[in-house]
């Protein structure tokens, strides 16, 4: 059982670095990663653009509120 063992065990650490290195080199999963990835950081953009936009907007009323009561 032991020579056989070490067999799987190095054919496991062979092929598990091969198998990552070909799946990283994929160059249609890549793309795809880094368009997602990018469409998913311009969509925060857009969201932290919206915050900022709602939080000025509220500010403002809060200032006209506090100016119109004084």
């Amino acid at each position: 059982m032991g020579v056989k063992l070490e067999v799987f065990r190095m054919s496991l650490y062979l092929t598990f670095p091969v198998v990552m290195f070909w799946i990283s080199n994929q160059a249609e999963w890549f793309e795809d990663y880094v368009v997602q990835r990018k469409v998913g950081i311009k969509k925060r953009q857009e969201l932290e653009e919206f915050k900022q936009k709602i939080r000025k907007q509220r500010e403002e009323r809060l200032l006209q509120a506090a100016q119109q009561s004084s």
